[in-house]
């Protein structure tokens, strides 16, 4: 991100039945409750994913009406979990109510390798909140045989509720052309046509920068991020018009339970909360991308209340073209110890503006309202459920960061579950060459990796500004690529300043250094683990990653500042001037600050195109055959705890944390309780 993810169910208002809903009540549930020391960190694993558990310390400790506010705004995140899945392709919806349905009606062997390899596809579709990997963007490819699953769907499915033809259904799951992507954003491809996204239908790329670009106004200091809320399409007219996502307009079913719990959110809420959430149900109302602003000027202002949330259509990684944001929804609190080192680098903010290695015509003059914090999230949902950033930094408007600042947190439970499912997994032996570079990994690399997020989030997203003239959407496709390497490069430049020792951050620059050896063997090497052999680097962190990495080897090759070692037949990255690496971060943070600033496209595509998307395939090769014989899942996500209100003479006097084992379970749950979209919007 620029980032930056009980059931009291009975008051919701009627719902939109699905076939799912309908077939479901056959099936029982099993409800596995244990208690934290019980239950193992990893949950299930398929394919080239595992699903961990995260713990929420800390909550029992709360006051009543904090737990309340948590459990309302939990329930606002599980209801937009539909959206997202519509958003990320039209037939999404319907594709996984016809996979659910067999799954919980199906009485064949559930032993038998037809069935094993559906369940397997349901559980990638799930997790990826569709049928295009979350990651790669590529469409799943299904073993499972396509008579085989013919049979199922006319035994098990109705086909009044299908929605679709039963033929454009086999195809869509067994033509592995069509719809092959949900991202395209190769360099002379229409990427509006060619990606499977549900933001535009109908309409090309260049009739969408012809209709946003005849809307934005050049002169408008505070400009309106247009399309940010709607999907652009072309009516039975053939006039290109927008579908607003809004209460009565697209996705309002969903939209109307979110606001229902807003609303009771609101009612427990205090002040500033309580007026924040009351914009936010305004701005769902009415779909104005000005009260959008106006919420988010009054969110980043609130740097009082413990319990936060983060809930509606926010980051635009999903989109070709950068426009359109996808739904998400976190609900967090504040985690008070470890709040130290962020509010450390935030009353540092200017100290890193001033000296930062860029032009100073790009500093701002004035770091104003960058608050950070270290937090416990306590719900995941739409896009950061069920795999999750690890760090939010928002609002994404640049002209409100300039005016009004930004907000950063860390999720430090996040990390904690991913540092404890990952202990004595092999990795560094099998990747890293050097002992002193594991020793160092071994001995500071969560504090690294959390201090690398809290600069990222905290300082990097929130510093520089634009230049005079510049609007910030010149960078187009490549936009959300650049600008993630220029917070990383921010955080990777000032972790190894002697500044982090001065203000007690770090104990020594070996923190920073433990940083730079895993960050350049991740960015060459370790992160290709997740590609399809054969395939380009697409996603755009992943891009960022390898554009870093790349550069500052070639940069840094004459002084041999990182090496390529062969031993035993196997490939190594060595660091061997941290120093000088360091610098290169430096030099590469000025130029990439430049292409912000000035918004400087061609140059901006030529750094993404010649380092950040082609990968060696011999190297790409060999890191997959020594990741596979490692057995680690190279992607992970979570399930949410649950939360059940306790009631005694008709009041809330507690909300009771249950930890829930399963992740078919919890999937197949807000199926049936969180499901308020018809299959086809």
């Amino acid at each position: 991100m620029q980032k930056t993810r009980a059931f009291l169910i009975a008051i919701i208002m009627t719902l939109t039945l699905s076939t799912f809903n309908s077939c479901r009540q056959t099936t029982p549930t099993v409800e596995q409750e244990q208690t934290s020391e019980q239950m193992p960190w990893i949950l299930d694993k398929f394919d080239d994913i595992k699903v961990l558990r995260y713990e929420v310390p800390g909550f029992e400790n709360l006051p009543l009406n904090q737990k309340e506010l948590i459990y309302y705004l939990a329930q606002a995140t599980k209801c937009g979990r539909d959206i997202l899945f519509d958003q990320n392709f039209k037939y999404n919806l319907t594709i996984r109510r016809t996979l659910e349905s067999i799954y919980t009606k199906y009485e064949g062997d559930r032993t038998s390798a037809e069935f094993k390899a559906m369940e397997k596809y349901l559980k990638k579709v799930w997790f990826a909140n569709g049928i295009h990997h979350h990651y790669s963007n590529d469409k799943f490819r299904a073993e499972f045989p396509r008579t085989w699953f013919s049979q199922q769907v006319d035994k098990y499915v109705d086909p009044q509720e299908l929605k679709i033809e039963k033929e454009l259904l086999y195809n869509i799951i067994f033509d592995e052309k069509l719809y092959s992507t949900r991202l395209n954003q190769k360099d002379g491809v229409d990427m509006v046509t060619e990606s499977a996204c549900n933001y535009y239908e109908g309409v090309t790329m260049k009739e969408v920068d012809k209709f946003y670009t005849e809307l934005i106004d050049q002169n408008d200091p505070r400009p309106i991020s247009y399309g940010l809320n709607s999907k652009l399409m072309k009516d039975e007219k053939g006039n290109i018009v927008e579908r607003t996502w809004k209460l009565g307009g697209m996705y309002s079913s969903a939209i109307q339970q979110i606001v229902f719990w807003l609303e009771k959110a609101a009612a427990v809420a205090e002040e500033p909360q309580k007026s924040i959430i009351n914009a936010l149900i305004n701005y769902y109302r009415t779909g104005d991308l000005r009260e959008f602003d106006r919420y988010n000027i009054l969110w980043v202002g609130d740097n009082v209340s413990n319990v936060d949330f983060v809930n509606g259509f926010i980051e635009d990684y999903g989109d070709p073209l950068g426009r359109k944001a996808s739904w998400e929804g976190t609900v967090n609190f504040m985690d008070s110890v470890a709040c130290r080192r962020t509010q450390i680098i935030s009353e540092n903010a200017q100290w890193f503006e001033d000296n930062a290695p860029i032009d100073p015509a790009f500093r701002k003059k004035e770091v104003k309202g960058v608050s950070a914090k270290v937090i416990t999230v306590a719900m995941l949902g739409g896009d950061c459920y069920p795999s999750t950033p690890i760090g939010i930094n928002l609002p994404n408007a640049d002209w409100i960061r300039k005016e009004y600042g930004s907000k950063s947190v860390t999720i430090d439970n996040i990390t904690y579950a991913y540092d404890k499912a990952a202990q004595g997994n092999g990795f560094n032996e099998e990747f890293m060459l050097r002992e002193e570079d594991r020793e160092r990994i071994k001995k500071h690399g969560k504090l690294a990796d959390d201090l690398h997020t809290d600069l990222h989030e905290c300082s990097g997203h929130g510093s520089g500004q634009l230049a005079p003239g510049t609007k910030g959407g010149e960078l187009k496709n490549y936009t959300s690529t650049l600008e993630e390497a220029r917070a990383d490069l921010f955080g990777l430049y000032y972790l190894g300043d002697p500044k982090m020792v001065e203000i007690g951050l770090i104990p020594s620059l070996d923190v920073a250094w433990a940083q730079y050896a895993d960050y350049i063997m991740n960015g060459m090497m370790t992160q290709f683990s997740r590609i399809e052999l054969g395939k380009d680097v697409e996603e755009s962190h992943m891009r960022n990653r390898k554009l870093i990495a790349e550069w500052c080897y070639e940069k840094g090759k004459k002084d041999n500042v990182i090496e390529w070692v062969k031993k035993d037949g196997k490939s190594y990255l060595v660091v061997n001037d941290f120093q000088a690496l360091r610098k290169l971060f430096g030099e590469l943070l000025k130029e990439v600050q430049r292409i912000k600033s000035k918004g400087d496209y061609e140059a901006g595509r030529k750094l993404v195109e010649n380092y950040a998307v082609k990968i060696d395939p011999e190297l790409h090769k060999e890191v997959l055959e020594r990741y596979n014989k490692l057995g680690i899942e190279p992607y992970s996500g979570f399930v949410n705890p649950d939360y059940e209100l306790v009631m005694q003479d008709g009041k809330v006097t507690d909300v009771k944390l249950v930890y829930k084992y399963n992740y078919t379970e919890q999937m197949l749950d807000y199926s049936k309780n969180y499901s308020f979209l018809p299959s086809i919007n």
